[in-house]
């Protein structure tokens, strides 16, 4: 499907310059997860970016010029509270963006990995109506953590960052006060996390 969608837009408009790895999936829980939810959520949240980056990378390398913006999560730097399968992924889509960037941005690769925390879409909200009560606390942790934003507020964030070449967008500026925290006493961050966690249940 990649590969269809590629030569298309570069039949009709010629070589592709900017690729958006925006296709993500929630669901699963904790331990409780099944080997699919498990399997769904590193398809969609790591290997499809994978995928189109074995794609493209190798074209924008040779030309010296390409960009690759990736959409993780906040939970990529921090975590989901009630989504392992979340989590987790979504650490792996930030980690190889890093990746990217590192290995080929001497290349003229470009990228860009957007973290984001609440916004209005049907992948947040549906868990505020879902029957499990771990979906629900997932979606009422995200949403009483911060501003929940419309996803065209996240896109002037996106393109604004696409112009800086900036790597970590974060349409909310306290997931990076939050990051910092974790970063400079992860143990008192987890602490902080299992109170937060007792109190969205």
């Amino acid at each position: 499907d990649l590969e269809r969608i590629v030569d298309a837009a570069e039949e009709r408009f010629g070589p592709v310059d900017l690729y958006f790895a925006n296709a993500g999936v929630g669901g699963g829980a904790g331990l409780d997860a099944s080997e699919e939810e498990w399997s769904r959520s590193l398809d969609v949240n790591v290997m499809a970016h994978v995928r189109a980056a074995k794609l493209l990378v190798p074209r924008w390398v040779e030309r010296g010029a390409g960009y690759f913006f990736s959409t993780a999560s906040a939970a990529g730097l921090l975590t989901q509270i009630g989504s392992a399968t979340y989590s987790v992924s979504k650490h792996g889509a930030v980690a190889f963006a890093e990746w990217l960037s590192v290995t080929y941005g001497d290349s003229g690769v470009r990228v860009s990995c957007l973290c984001p925390q609440g916004v209005e879409t049907e992948l947040l909200m549906s868990g505020t109506r879902s029957d499990d009560p771990v979906e629900r606390a997932a979606a009422r942790a995200v949403l009483d953590s911060g501003e929940l934003l419309r996803p065209l507020d996240v896109a002037d964030h996106v393109m604004e960052a696409v112009g800086d070449e900036r790597f970590l967008v974060l349409p909310h500026p306290q997931v990076l006060d939050f990051y910092r925290h974790k970063g400079s006493d992860y143990d008192r961050w987890l602490r902080g996390m299992r109170r937060y966690q007792d109190a969205v249940k």
